[in-house]
């Protein structure tokens, strides 16, 4: 192997990156090669923070998996993690623009786990490339560009897993199936839950670029604007140009559980938001506090955020900060992430993308668990990520797009119920908790969930005369269509106007 000093590749990396400088929009490269039957494919993973090392790990530990590549904008992170590889004995391109990875004929598959704001973009480039795709979750930053990339899979027959990984979760499947079987009666509601607290990401934070890292490119089809928080990474999920807040952030994973267990194939009928950033004054955008309620013509979903821990007195303890929050019975503690699917002989309980699974009667006596069938395999495999990349690579090798777990379409639905959910808020207003409770009056289970967002917000001592809730719109959606039909300026939020050259085609 030849020896690439720091420099040297560093400046490799990124003048590859600047040299492929307009995207290929609309335009077909049919890479895809034909691989041998026991061929390992060749795997590139884009964006090396955060869900980007997790990827790294199963890649490593999949069988008929093999790394080739590795992309991100931040040069530092890029040549950190060629190091690590080349340290173990390994040998890997390194790019800073994945335009110019999808060049690569050795790159079969490409592993997306940039910001959100990237992750159509990409996936639709990677199709167009002639290579299958495994994206982060939420598979998009807003509802039509899902869907164009859900188009994109179809068009170039391309293999595209979601990374809701606890869809190939063999003990998530077994619950399901049990659920389906009638064990605990008709379905009356599903209850996604993001209970997880955080903390103030500051005010009017001003935040350096990391060194040599290029933010025209990290910013790709967002606005390009001044960064205007402290922290460049992570804390871009609480900005409507690159995020979608703590919904279509960790209540993705949820909001796809609680879709998928009640057997919704398609979108709401109607969707309102209740909620807002309380509790700190900072920088962020999205509400860190909401109630969503779809609307179906069978059970609905209600999904619940809750960014602040269980009182005021938590709030002044850092250590208990991330860990206090309202449990619902059944749930382990701490943290509440899952879902409650409620039915007439009792409720099943879904715990952190099946952390626990068990199943309780009317009275709260648990009446079955279900039992993690392969404990030994260690972290990975603990919350679906080894299962649904083995997954992946089987249905790579059958080239049967029914063979994934978490197939884009599904990834594009539970999506946009977050997306939706969103615009709502989005297209809010300031009102109080009497005005609030007198428009959801009439639906006892919405009434009832707000107040007990009331009484959480309470012990947070919220006042709502300076910081009133935000009451959104209940908006009517035509589901086959995929539009609104009584709200153009909601219809307005369903895409945005992408920065060239980053943008997603009419035609892909």
């Amino acid at each position: 192997m030849i020896k690439v000093t720091r420099r040297r590749f560093l400046h490799r990396a990124v003048t590859a990156g600047a040299i492929f400088a307009a995207p290929s929009t609309g335009r077909t490269k049919a890479f895809g090669r034909v691989r041998g039957a026991n061929e390992a494919i060749g795997v590139a993973v884009v964006g090396l923070r955060g869900r980007g090392q997790a990827h790294l790990q199963m890649i490593a530990a999949t069988k008929g998996l093999r790394l080739v590549a590795l992309c991100d904008v931040d040069p530092a992170v890029l040549v950190e993690n060629v190091r690590k590889i080349e340290s173990r004995g390994g040998k890997v391109a390194g790019f800073a623009d994945v335009r110019k990875l999808l060049d690569l004929k050795d790159v079969d598959a490409v592993t997306i786990a940039t910001p959100n704001h990237w992750h159509a973009l990409i996936g639709i480039w990677t199709c167009q490339a002639g290579k299958d795709v495994y994206v982060e979750k939420p598979v998009s930053h807003h509802l039509w560009e899902g869907r164009m990339l859900v188009e994109a899979a179809r068009k170039h027959t391309r293999i595209v897993q979601t990374g809701t990984q606890a869809r190939a979760n063999p003990d998530i499947l077994e619950a399901l199936a049990w659920l389906r079987a009638g064990n605990l009666g008709a379905i009356r509601y599903a209850h996604g839950m993001c209970y997880k607290p955080r903390m103030s990401i500051g005010k009017f934070g001003r935040g350096e670029i990391p060194p040599g890292l290029d933010y025209d490119l990290w910013t790709g089809p967002a606005p390009l604007k001044p960064l205007s928080r402290k922290n460049l990474h992570y804390d871009w999920h609480w900005f409507y140009d690159y995020g979608n807040g703590d919904l279509g952030n960790q209540g993705i994973h949820e909001m796809d559980l609680a879709r998928w267990f009640v057997g919704h194939k398609t979108l709401s009928r109607r969707v309102m938001s209740i909620g807002g950033r309380l509790g700190y004054d900072d920088d962020g955008e999205t509400p860190n506090t909401q109630l969503v309620w779809h609307v179906y013509d069978g059970p609905p979903i209600l999904f619940e955020v809750r960014g602040l821990p269980k009182s005021k007195a938590d709030q002044a303890d850092p250590a208990l900060w991330s860990k206090s929050m309202d449990c619902p019975a059944g749930f382990r503690g701490g943290r509440t992430i899952g879902v409650i699917v409620v039915c007439e002989g009792g409720k099943m309980i879904i715990d952190d993308g099946g952390q626990a699974l068990l199943a309780m009667d009317p009275q709260g006596k648990i009446i079955k668990r279900f039992e993690k069938k392969d404990p030994q395999r260690g972290i990975g495999w603990t919350k679906g990520d080894g299962f649904i990349f083995e997954n992946w690579v089987a249905a790579m090798r059958s080239r049967k797009a029914a063979d994934l777990a978490a197939e884009i379409l599904e990834g594009h639905l539970s999506s946009a119920l977050c997306h939706t959910g969103m615009i709502s808020h989005r297209l809010g207003r300031g009102a109080s908790p009497e005005e609030i409770l007198e428009q959801i009056r009439a639906d006892r289970v919405a009434s009832e969930h707000f107040e007990d967002m009331k009484e959480h917000l309470r012990r947070n001592e919220i006042d709502f005369t300076p910081c009133p809730l935000v009451l959104g719109p209940c908006l009517t959606f035509d589901p086959a269509r995929e539009r609104f039909t009584d709200s153009e300026p909601a219809n307005r939020l369903l895409r945005r106007a992408d920065r060239k050259p980053f943008v997603v085609p009419e035609v892909v």
